[in-house]
């Protein structure tokens, strides 16, 4: 009787470690993989879509929804995107607000990316130290918008206010002694900016104690090093961006070859691999940690030392104070008709990137003249990552496919869109 030497498995879309609705087809000779077959569309929400029936202010938190792990990233390429179109300058102090927050996205989505990764792999203790983390910067986002991951903070024109002069504190209850909440509420008697400020002290030490779990742990070195090799040639040839393609060795970050917002103004490295691998990857982005955090603080300085407006005061785009609108029928009206009818965007296009925690992000709108967009188009990094997963995975174990998807740092949200 012939011997059937391949097989096909079906790996998601229900897998833990398939990141969301993936339906990985592969054809196996054994257990190494000959191909990998990756089928998405199982999530789609039609985001696109939607847009052209939204006016341009209502469609920004279909951004949040988007890459769910990195909001306010992906509002901030949407607002570019209108503001380029718009031909409005964003106060200075908002850009820097805008930095500081993309920075704190970006902490938020490579502690989950360290812990997912981890926990894929079969280490557990990552995942619960990277939420204990996850926690202070979620309260900041709150802080600010009153939500703690859909924030639709970022505005065309700035930022929807100017950051809290106090943070919210734990109360006693039966459960906690006063004693424990005191201790709670230690950083938190003061601004905001009081409260990032001590985050940013403390974070070195969150991401020395991964490194110790981690680094150089050796069942990690043998799930990760020489695992989804891509060389920067091929990085470049398959359209990889951000941590993908700095992990093959190519310097390329949009914060600096393209800056915008206030990243003109901050001083900080591009970290990059050297051998292209899993672990290049995970290393890359430990270091961009490190490297966000001192962003983060170099914002924080500048925002102590420089009061001033968060959003810009052309009152077709940005609604009056709530004072003004009080007192005077000009700003009420301004308010009345932003708020139901939106703002008119000029006849054209514009193509906005920014350097997201996965990749590029971009938005590409088109108008008509209207106050909703003619046509939206999302560049989504982890959609063009995910492409390559049939070439990375080849010769590679099932376990190692589990590894590989990891190392994309893949969200369905944004890649159905």
């Amino acid at each position: 009787m012939a011997e059937i030497k391949n097989y096909t498995l079906n790996f998601g879309p229900q897998h833990p470690a398939a990141h969301g609705v993936l339906r990985l087809v592969l054809e196996l000779d054994g257990e190494v993989i000959q191909r990998a077959d990756p089928h998405i569309g199982l999530l789609h929400r039609a985001t696109e879509k939607l847009a052209e029936t939204k006016t341009y202010l209502q469609a920004l938190p279909y951004m949040d929804r988007l890459d769910y792990m990195s909001m306010m990233c992906n509002e901030n390429a949407y607002c570019l995107a209108v503001e380029k179109m718009l031909g409005i300058a964003v106060p200075v102090r908002a850009q820097y607000i805008r930095v500081m927050f993309s920075e704190i996205t970006r902490l938020l989505n490579h502690l989950l990316w360290v812990g997912a990764h981890a926990i894929d792999c079969g280490a557990m203790t990552v995942m619960l130290y990277a939420f204990r983390e996850r926690e202070d910067l979620l309260d900041m986002y709150e802080a600010v918008s009153g939500a703690r991951m859909h924030a639709a903070y970022f505005r065309p024109g700035g930022v929807y206010r100017d950051l809290p002069d106090s943070m919210a504190q734990h109360s006693s209850n039966n459960i906690r002694s006063a004693q424990s909440t005191a201790e709670l509420n230690r950083n938190r008697r003061g601004s905001l900016l009081d409260f990032i400020e001590d985050f940013t002290q403390r974070f070195p030490t969150y991401l020395s104690e991964y490194h110790t779990l981690l680094t150089d742990n050796r069942i990690w070195k043998q799930r990760t090093v020489g695992i989804g090799v891509v060389t920067p040639e091929r990085a470049l040839n398959l359209g990889f961006t951000g941590p993908m393609l700095r992990g093959s060795g190519v310097a390329w970050d949009l914060r600096k070859k393209q800056p915008y917002d206030a990243y003109a103004h901050v001083d900080f490295d591009i970290p990059i691999g050297k051998t292209g691998d899993c672990y290049d990857r995970y290393l890359v982005r430990m270091e961009e940690m490190n490297q966000s955090n001192r962003i983060i603080r170099q914002c924080v300085d500048w925002l102590r030392a420089n009061p001033g407006p968060v959003i810009t005061d052309n009152h077709k785009v940005s609604p009056p104070d709530r004072q003004s609108m009080q007192s005077n029928m000009e700003d009420l009206i301004h308010h009345f008709k932003l708020f139901t009818e939106g703002f008119c965007v000029p006849e054209g296009e514009a193509y906005a990137a920014i350097e997201h925690p996965k990749g590029e992000f971009g938005i590409y709108l088109v108008s008509d003249g209207a106050n909703k967009p003619y046509r939206m188009k999302i560049r989504p990094p982890a959609f063009v990552h995910l492409a390559a997963l049939g070439e990375m995975g080849q010769g590679h174990m099932i376990a190692d496919a589990v590894a590989i998807i990891g190392t994309m740092d893949i969200v369905f949200g944004e890649v159905d869109r």
